[in-house]
């Protein structure tokens, strides 16, 4: 199977073989441009060799004249070639980043990614290979055989020592990458590594602070930094060397080219002028090795960007979801239902079948552990390994585009977590804002007097009014948040968890409101007051249903087991 064929397996391989138009335009500028790399080698021919001889002035002001024009086309096309290669990584870029964020998203969802920043800085990776050095590097070196056969035409012994340093150059550029490159790897992974748990700390510096836990946790951080350090310290030091070889090599390389060509000249088998053409031949002909190997880091570094992005790609693919119809009744089956974890060895939800009526509230007790915010999490189709269906109006809830389904959807997590923004953006979910909307779900929630009282009411950032707020007001706004928009189905986790009495009423009372617009609604509750707003009551233990019916069943069954049964199942 060829390179091109393998390419096209894959959908990163195919974004980049879309811009084929672009790269054969840079081929055909790079003949151009490569092709007079040759004026300046005929020009000091035709110099030493003929008008050095002829002492003819007009000669050589024609001779002049044509190589600057010959200089001027080949700037022309290493510019157009440049901008090319520029303009063809931005529409690269644009044409990824969106199908990057979203698979990044994807994979930060099924927590398979543990750092969702590195494929931003994979694809920047890739982008400033493409339009860097290096892919020039690789345009040209198809043009050093060429120069090769000119010199072997010059005289075979030339032609000789330019293959002995070609091949030097490329060996060194191989070897130097197999010496360094496990280095910079483990370097690089210690230093994410060190990154990641500095800004995890970062995230809790108040429980931090209180708790007198910062010299320990730098004890630990010091640790994983010296590590890195160390990593890359010798990592540095290896590259350094290998470096400097290199660098010798290729000034040595003119030299003796020049050295060589002279003793040449010397026993006349070539002129002075073929003997300094000579040395601008070699030049160029390892002009695209040297740029090779001084970028072989960032081609490198490009080469495992792209497999991880390509993984990355291959993992989470575009999703194909049917169209969500204008209005759901928001039936919810659950079909043989197993929800697991990472590094868990029994399942947490224990293939379930249960049906809920649409329209209907439903609270979810047990006690902790039970499985009751995974059944909310997978109710609404974002809990990553599951088998089993769960199935919104006879349709599993995998198949609707999400941005389509979102709307639909409403939902209250144990952690709230405002963005960056306006409270009416966080409300209105940072899309097109209908102000009525965010005002109906901010009263709903009780805390519309509450905005008004901030000096830029619903236009307060959160970065200013989420030191303001206390958990239960911000408990609130993630409220108003899931009720905006009329949503047909609500997952509420633990919604009255920081509220007070007054709170609480506001809760009750949107959820009465809710269960009169026919909306489906489940709550994931421990307090026994908010039973009595809910239809049914899903009792849940170890992962199964242990019992599900209305709260009159529940205590008819729970009575029968005395005090102990009833705080069981209402805990």
């Amino acid at each position: 199977m060829s390179f091109l064929q393998k390419m096209t397996q894959h959908e990163l391989g195919r974004s980049i073989l879309s811009f084929k138009r672009e790269f054969i335009w840079v081929g055909v500028f790079s003949f151009f441009a490569n092709l007079l790399m040759l004026a300046p080698t005929m020009y000091m021919l035709q110099v030493f060799d003929r008008v050095m001889l002829s002492q003819n002035e007009f000669t050589l002001i024609s001779l002049t004249l044509i190589v600057t024009l010959f200089f001027g086309v080949m700037a022309f096309a290493e510019w157009v070639r440049s901008r090319l290669l520029v303009r063809a990584g931005v529409r690269f870029d644009e044409y990824l980043n969106s199908r990057v964020f979203k698979a990044s998203f994807d994979a930060q969802l099924s927590q398979s990614m543990s750092n969702p920043i590195q494929s931003f800085t994979d694809l920047t990776n890739l982008r400033q290979f493409l339009t860097g050095n290096g892919i020039f590097a690789i345009f040209d070196t198809p043009w050093t055989p060429v120069y090769m056969v000119v010199l072997f035409m010059m005289h075979p012994v030339l032609g000789w020592a330019s293959v002995f340093f070609t091949v030097m150059l490329g060996f060194m550029a191989w070897y130097s990458h197999k010496l360094t490159g496990a280095g910079n790897e483990q370097a690089n992974q210690a230093l994410m590594k060190s990154n990641t748990y500095l800004m995890g700390k970062l995230r809790h510096s108040e429980t931090v602070e209180a708790l007198g836990m910062l010299d320990h946790l730098r004890k630990h951080w010091t640790v994983l930094y010296k590590d890195q350090l160390d990593q890359s310290v010798s990592a540095q030091h290896l590259q350094h060397q290998v470096q400097a070889f290199i660098k010798f090599v290729q000034y040595s390389q003119q030299s003796l080219i020049l050295a060589l060509g002279a003793l040449l000249a010397i026993q006349g088998e070539i002129s002075v002028g073929a003997m300094i053409a000579s040395n601008a031949l070699v030049s160029n002909a390892l002009r695209p090795i040297s740029i090779l190997v001084s970028t072989w880091k960032q081609f490198a570094d490009a080469k495992t960007s792209y497999e991880r992005l390509q993984i990355l790609l291959d993992k989470h693919p575009e999703r194909t979801a049917h169209l969500v119809r204008a209005q759901m009744s928001a039936q919810m089956t659950v079909q043989n239902l197993v929800a697991t974890a990472p590094q868990r060895k029994t399942p947490i939800l224990k293939n379930l079948n249960v049906t809920f009526k649409a329209g209907e509230v439903v609270a979810i007790v047990g006690p902790s552990g039970a499985g009751k915010s995974t059944l909310a999490r997978c109710l609404i189709g974002i809990w990553p390994d599951v088998t089993g269906q769960v199935l919104i109006d006879g349709s599993p809830i995998g198949h609707y585009a999400r941005d389509d389904l979102g709307p639909h959807i409403g939902y209250l997590p144990q952690d709230i977590e405002l963005f960056e923004g306006t409270i009416a953006e966080n409300i209105g979910r940072f899309g097109k804002i209908d102000p009525s909307l965010v005002i109906e779900a901010a009263k709903h929630t009780g805390i519309h007097d509450m905005i008004l009282r901030f000096p830029k009411g619903y236009d307060t950032p959160m970065g200013e009014a989420g030191g303001m707020l206390s958990g239960g007001q911000r408990q609130r706004v993630g409220l108003a948040r899931a009720i905006y928009g009329h949503p047909e189905l609500i997952v509420l986790d633990e919604p009255n968890a920081n509220l007070d009495d007054v709170g609480e009423a506001a809760l009750i009372r949107a959820v009465q409101l809710l269960r009169e617009r026919h909306c489906t609604v489940f709550m994931v509750v421990h307090q026994r007051n908010l039973l009595s707003v809910a239809d049914r009551v899903l009792v849940m233990n170890e992962g199964t249903i242990t019992q599900f019916g209305t709260l009159a069943d529940q205590l008819a069954a729970t009575s029968s087991t005395g005090p102990a049964g009833q705080t069981r199942t209402t805990s």
